[in-house]
């Protein structure tokens, strides 16, 4: 036995089962909703501080690129500034990056789960304290394969994964740093980001359209989490920098 299997795929897939065993109705999808959810909230440290790291970095934009056009010339300065800049507001530029890569690594596990892991023969990875339920109906509300791709799926998982891209870029820092210097290149910025907040929806699409529709499920429900997440964090940043301006 290799280590994914050990450390990600078994503990996946026995979670899973034991969510089909105990849902109404032993409905694989439910237990594809229930697991999506168990993970976010196992993730939600990580994923939080990600957040909170890349709202500081939306606010903090206008002073990186006033750092920026006045040492455009200096890059050994301009280095040493930012990086004492973000020292100095406690703010992790590579922060987001450890999230996405425990992510990615999840879908791959489910991926090999809702692939391999819906039939009977791959029930023998089940650990001895889970129930065996003989066999795993892939059919979601009696109308769904979720081991077969489906569009619908992929599509709804675009259309949040849009919402959720949308609600990074318009975000901006608020209108109290407008007037700074360095604040005329947000929309450059934004610009920039933009192509980033249609084309991850159309490969989310593309992808998910190819892949298993329980992998689009999960996609779904994972994005809709960090939607409501990105608005509590979101909304308690700004709270927090309007009683900041005012006092």
């Amino acid at each position: 036995m290799n280590i994914f299997f050990i450390v990600l795929y078994q503990p996946l897939f026995n979670l899973l089962v034991w969510l089909y065993d105990v849902v109404p109705g032993n409905d694989i999808g439910f237990a594809i909703i229930a697991l999506t959810v168990i993970i976010r909230l196992a993730l939600l440290p990580m994923s939080g501080q990600s957040l909170k790291s890349q709202k500081a970095m939306q606010d903090l934009q206008p002073k990186v690129n006033e750092i920026k056009a006045r040492t455009k010339d200096q890059k050994e300065q301009q280095a040493k500034e930012l990086m004492e800049l973000y020292k100095t507001e406690k703010v992790n530029p590579l922060a987001s990056c450890l999230p996405l890569i425990v992510q990615l690594v999840i879908l791959l596990a489910l991926y090999q789960v809702l692939s391999a892991g819906l039939n009977s023969g791959s029930l023998e990875a089940l650990y001895s304290f889970v129930p065996n339920p003989g066999r795993l109906d892939p059919v979601f509300l009696n109308k769904v394969d979720l081991t077969v791709p489906n569009i619908t799926l992929a599509i709804l998982a675009g259309i949040v994964q849009y919402v959720q891209a949308k609600m990074m870029i318009t975000n901006r820092p608020p209108k109290a740093v407008a007037g700074q210097a360095g604040s005329k290149d947000e929309a450059m910025m934004a610009t920039m980001n933009k192509s980033m907040l249609y084309l991850m929806p159309v490969m989310t699409v593309v992808i998910g359209a190819s892949l298993p529709g329980g992998l689009a499920l999960y996609w779904l429900i994972s994005n809709l989490f960090m939607v409501g997440q990105q608005w509590v964090v979101f909304r308690k940043k700004n709270k927090d920098v309007g009683y900041a301006n005012r006092s």
